[in-house]
């Protein structure tokens, strides 16, 4: 009788040893400098061929609330200002952006007491000496149509409201580009005028289009 009891013991220490090792060896393909890693996340930074480290996230973040008053709140990382490579006078329009930061979001505002996104980026041109429509709707197809692997700083970046969506409600203005990935400013409506990675699930899921100016 003791030696079945022992037996079972002994089994069960094998099992639960067997079961340690099992997530151990899990975890260990889905970390990276002793960092875990979602299956999903591994998987899209190996298609972009970056490290999984490569875009370190600012510790600001921007809440976002979506639906109704029982909507859900998610969490978007702010990123921290990067040096971008554009020149002339695009470089001049992503200055005159990033002057507006902090700004509070106004639907329709176009001054430093407020700004919507189209707004901020009616206004960033005009500053440079560029006139560009009003509207997101209209800025949409103020320029050329450009694919997100050939984004480059000025180029503008457009949103649904919703994942998978169509319709065009939010414009961005694209600051950086590089092997870390890619920044844009807009005109946010719970922090006002912020730079995020364009890269985030939250940006990325209601991506519609981009287009480059037509300077």
């Amino acid at each position: 009788m003791r030696e079945t009891i022992m037996q079972r013991s002994g089994g069960g220490l094998l099992c639960l040893l067997l079961l340690l090792l099992a997530s151990g060896c899990h975890r260990k393909l889905n970390s990276y400098n002793g960092e875990y890693r979602s299956a999903r996340e591994m998987v899209r930074l190996k298609k972009a061929g970056r490290s999984p480290n490569a875009r370190p996230i600012g510790k600001t973040k921007e809440k976002i609330k979506t639906g109704g008053a029982g909507g859900t709140v998610k969490i978007v990382a702010v990123r921290p200002r990067r040096a971008g490579s554009a020149t002339g006078t695009l470089r001049e329009v992503i200055e005159t952006a990033r002057s507006y930061q902090g700004t509070p979001y106004l639907y329709g505002g176009t001054t430093r007491l407020g700004l919507d996104c189209s707004g901020l980026l009616q206004v960033s041109f005009a500053e440079a000496g560029v006139a560009i429509p009003r509207s997101s709707n209209e800025q949409a197809v103020w320029g050329e149509p450009v694919k997100v692997t050939d984004l480059r700083p000025g180029d503008l970046v457009f949103f649904g409201p919703s994942p998978g969506a169509r319709t065009i409600t939010h414009v961005g203005l694209v600051t950086v580009a590089d092997a870390e990935g890619i920044d844009f400013i807009h005109a946010s409506t719970s922090l006002g005028v912020v730079e995020n990675s364009l890269e985030s699930d939250y940006y990325l899921s209601r991506f519609v289009r981009a287009v480059r100016p037509r300077l």
